[in-house]
């Protein structure tokens, strides 16, 4: 299994938009044969610092759901949506192994 860490760093007065972004893209990822884990927005801290989980079960898998993302209706929107209202500032994109027992 891979998972896929997406560290963010959103605009803090466009939370609520970065928030519906979020939403929009944790049954995407599910859909296309990921796990998602969730979205971790700003609460205690840094305003400004999101963080997105999301697993394929190998890093093959994770790149055809990169292929596919391309062409894909909602997954366009979902871009469109982040643009239009710039809630993203940046985002860095790390792959993670998990260990178990």
């Amino acid at each position: 299994m891979v998972t896929c860490y997406l560290r963010y760093v959103i605009d803090p007065y466009k939370s609520e938009d970065f928030e519906k972004y979020a939403k929009m893209w944790i049954p995407l990822v599910n859909k296309f044969g990921g796990k998602h884990h969730g979205y971790f927005l700003p609460h205690e801290g840094a305003n400004n610092i999101a963080v997105a989980l999301f697993s394929f079960p190998n890093l093959t898998e994770y790149e055809k759901y990169r292929e596919r993302i391309k062409t894909d209706t909602d997954c366009q929107a979902a871009f469109a949506y982040a643009e239009k209202t710039r809630c993203i500032i940046s985002y860095e994109r790390s792959f993670m192994r998990p260990v178990f027992e």
